[in-house]
């Protein structure tokens, strides 16, 4: 009888490491004011306790036989809306806006007036700017979860290999943490030597 297959799924995995990456950095970084560390001590042990959650997370899911499901909204058949650019793919010009409006109480009310419309315009701007900065962020945790579903979904495709042995599940979990969080080390390090 064949054991049977664990299925964890991938939306809920990458929240969960989200959450803890953000607790993780604001504990040791809170912690950090207080025993008065360097940033890079601090991003040194950030990056210990997110490197020792994912190998225990890794080894565990290796040793039981997990897989990752799919199961984030697709985005498919995306565009980007016109007003972006000209339609083919550069921004339009700018066009010049001058405006003689001379001197005198003609010149101050036209002042006053234009300066109401351009508050108005400004405000306008930062609500689709501010859309544009959800929509952006929205994106960039969008491409996040795919890399990391992509990375889970390789390190789990050996779960046939180490389900039920232990010693292999630490190894491919060592090897894959090493991956993933070694190169971070890396340049860290390399940047407090080149400082």
């Amino acid at each position: 009888m064949k054991p049977k297959k664990t299925y964890l799924k991938g939306k809920s995995v990458f929240i969960v490491s989200l959450l803890v990456i953000v607790a993780t950095a604001l504990t040791v970084y809170l912690t950090g004011i207080n025993f008065h560390r360097s940033i890079t001590s601090n991003f040194y042990i950030s990056l210990g306790i997110i490197a020792a959650t994912l190998f225990l997370f890794l080894t565990y899911g290796l040793y039981k036989g997990a897989r990752i499901a799919d199961n984030f909204p697709k985005l498919k058949d995306f565009k980007s809306p016109e007003w972006f650019g000209n339609g083919n793919g550069t921004v339009g010009d700018v066009p010049d806006i001058g405006i003689d409006i001379g001197d005198g109480i003609g010149g101050v009310i036209i002042s006053i007036i234009l300066w109401i419309l351009m508050s108005i315009v400004l405000v306008f701007l930062l609500v689709v700017l501010e859309t544009i900065f959800w929509f952006s962020l929205f994106m960039i945790l969008a491409m996040l979860y795919w890399v990391f579903f992509r990375a889970m979904r390789l390190v789990f495709s050996k779960a046939h290999h180490t389900q039920n042995d232990l010693g292999l599940s630490t190894v491919y979990a060592f090897a894959y943490t090493f991956l993933y969080i070694g190169w971070i080390f890396g340049i860290v390090y390399l940047t407090t030597v080149l400082k």
